[in-house]
């Protein structure tokens, strides 16, 4: 699996960031057919724990469900098609910020941290991690809502993902513009 902010040199000019859009519940196998035919590729997933009855099950679960970041060529996101498993390629127009967003992604997973769908898209307060495991992550801050909960956005999605995070940690970031 890529991961994005490490240092693999494009094997070919083409090499892209391309979003999948799978069918419901293929994200994994579609990782796992990418995998096998060796194409980069990107999907953040995190465990999950539930209940039944007394039995407990943890599953891995993706982030953004529906979702997969495939970094190839147009071919390899044209081969992706033919396993039936896509809905629609989603074309990344500003490859390097989809490349810093899936990087912050990945940081906040690796650093255990829980990370829940949100869904309100309005601009906030844009902040920057000072200090911890996170320190140099670049998110928002909704004011009104939480101080406290630090609001990650894959704008090619048009999705987020919040975590809590100590209000002492933030700095107000006023130079950036969104």
């Amino acid at each position: 699996m890529y991961q994005p902010d490490s240092e693999i040199p494009l094997s070919a000019a083409d090499a892209r960031w391309h979003v999948l859009h799978t069918l419901a519940r293929q994200e994994k196998a579609l990782a796992k057919d990418l995998a096998a035919r060796g194409v980069e590729h990107y999907l953040p997933l995190q465990a999950s724990v539930r209940y039944y009855g007394r039995r407990k099950l943890t599953s891995e679960l993706p982030v953004f469900p529906g979702y997969l970041f495939l970094r190839g060529s147009l071919d390899d996101a044209y081969q992706a098609d033919r396993t039936k498993r896509v809905a629609k390629i989603i074309e990344v127009s500003d490859q390097k910020r989809l490349e810093t967003e899936l990087a912050q992604i990945r940081r906040a997973l690796e650093a255990g941290m829980v990370l829940m769908p949100y869904s309100k898209m309005t601009i906030g307060t844009r902040v920057e991690v000072s200090a911890g495991p996170l320190r140099g992550m670049i998110g928002e801050v909704e004011d009104q809502v939480r101080p406290d909960r630090l609001i990650l956005r894959v704008k090619t999605l048009g999705q987020a993902v919040s975590l809590d995070i100590e209000a002492a940690l933030l700095e107000r970031l006023d130079s950036l513009v969104a």
